[in-house]
C-alpha cells in the first residue's frame, strides 16, 4: 500500500492554512494507519548513502570483529548485539538480525548525561561513528517538529514534547538481515511486533520486506519513495493517548527465493523520551467511550518492562 503522504514543509513554513493542513493529515494518519511518509524531512540523500555505506562497512567485518563490540550489560542499548539476540514480544523464535546501537551524546552540561552509556566507537571503520551521530542529529531535528504538530492534533500546547525529548533516550539502530543460504524455518526475518517509543523514524531500506496488518487485519507491505522517510507510532505515544493513536502492528518477511542472497539493511530512529516522562494516558483522551486503558508508568518503566519481554535485558 502507498501509506499517507505529508510534507513536512508544509509545518514549517509560515502559511497556518498549511501548518494546520499538516497537522490534520498528520493526526488523521497516526489514528486510521499508524503510519505516515514525510518529504521534505531535511536528511540530504548524500548523508543517507554515506549512512548507509558505513553501516555496510560495519557489517562485512569479520564475526569475531563485530563481538569486539558486544558489550555485556547494557543491553544491547549501545553497540552491537549479535545474530539471533533479539525476539518480538510475546516470540520465543530470534529475530533473523543482527545490529548495532547508537545513543544520545549529551554535550550541553545536563546532568542527565549520568544516566546514558557512552557510545561505541569502532576502530576499524573510523567514518561510522560520525555519520551516525550527524545521522541522529538530523532524525532528532525531523522528530521534533512532527511531535510539535502532533501536541498540536491533541490540542496540547505545541511545545508539549519538546521538554521532554531535548537530550532524550533515542536511539539510532543499524540493523543487518544477512542473505538466506539455506530454506528457512519461517517466513519472516523479523516477527510482528509494536515499535516501544513515542515515534519511529526510518529512512530507506536496502530490500523490501516490511509489512504493517491493517485494520482488516490483512498483512500490507509498505512502499515509500526514495525521497521521504516512513514514521509510525510507537507503543509510548499509543499509551500516552489511552489508544487514539495507532501503534500499528508491522513485520520484515522474507524475500522470494530468487532473491534469498541479498542482504538487507535497514537503520530506524526510535525517538523516546527522557526515563522520567510520564505516560499516564491524557485526561483529554479519557471519557466514559473511551475509559483508561493503562496504568501509570513512567518512560522508564515501560522501557525496562520491553526490553525484558523482547530478551534483551534479563
Amino acid at each position: 500500500m502507498n501509506i499517507p503522504v505529508v510534507d513536512l514543509a508544509d509545518f514549517l513554513n509560515e502559511d497556518e492554512n498549511q501548518k494546520s493542513e499538516f497537522v490534520q493529515k498528520l493526526g488523521k494518519a497516526y489514528e486510521e494507519v499508524g503510519f505516515v511518509a514525510v518529504k521534505n524531512h531535511g536528511i540530504s540523500d548524500e548523508q543517507i548513502a554515506d549512512l548507509y555505506d558505513q553501516v555496510k562497512t560495519f557489517f562485512e567485518l569479520d564475526e569475531p570483529v563485530k563481538r569486539n563490540y558486544e558489550i555485556a550489560g547494557l543491553a544491547g542499548q549501545r553497540g552491537y548485539t549479535s545474530f539471533g539476540q533479539e525476539h518480538a514480544k510475546g516470540f520465543d523464535a530470534p529475530d533473523l538480525k543482527e545490529f548495532f546501537q547508537f545513543g544520545q551524546e549529551v554535550t550541553d552540561g545536563d546532568p542527565i548525561k549520568a544516566e546514558y552509556p557512552d557510545n561505541i566507537l569502532v576502530n576499524e571503520v573510523p567514518g561510522f561513528s560520525p555519520a551516525l551521530l550527524q545521522a541522529y542529529r538530523s532524525f532528532e531535528r525531523a522528530g521534533k517538529s512532527l511531535l510539535e504538530a502532533t501536541a498540536i492534533y491533541l490540542d496540547l500546547d505545541q511545545d508539549f514534547f519538546n521538554k521532554e525529548i531535548h537530550n532524550g533516550n533515542s536511539i539510532l539502530r543499524a540493523i543487518y538481515y544477512p542473505p538466506i543460504t539455506s530454506e528457512p524455518k519461517s517466513a519472516i526475518r523479523a516477527e510482528q511486533h509494536e515499535d516501544i517509543n513515542l515515534i519511529t523514524l526510518l529512512v530507506g531500506a536496502s530490500a523490501d520486506g516490511l509489512e504493517i496488518l491493517n485494520m482488516q487485519g490483512e498483512w500490507i507491505p509498505v512502499t515509500s519513495l526514495p525521497e521521504q522517510i516512513v514514521v509510525n507510532v510507537g507503543d509510548m505515544l499509543q499509551r500516552l493517548t489511552n489508544n487514539r493513536l495507532k501503534s500499528t502492528t508491522h513485520r520484515v518477511v522474507n524475500p522470494p527465493v530468487e532473491k534469498w542472497g541479498t542482504p538487507r539493511y535497514s537503520i530506524p530512529f526510535f525517538l523516546h523520551p527522557k526515563m522520567s516522562m510520564s505516560l499516564a494516558c491524557l485526561e483529554s483522551c479519557v471519557d466514559d467511550a473511551h475509559p483508561k486503558a493503562y496504568e501509570d508508568f513512567t518512560a522508564g518503566q515501560y522501557l525496562d518492562e520491553r526490553l525484558r519481554e523482547i530478551g534483551l535485558k534479563k
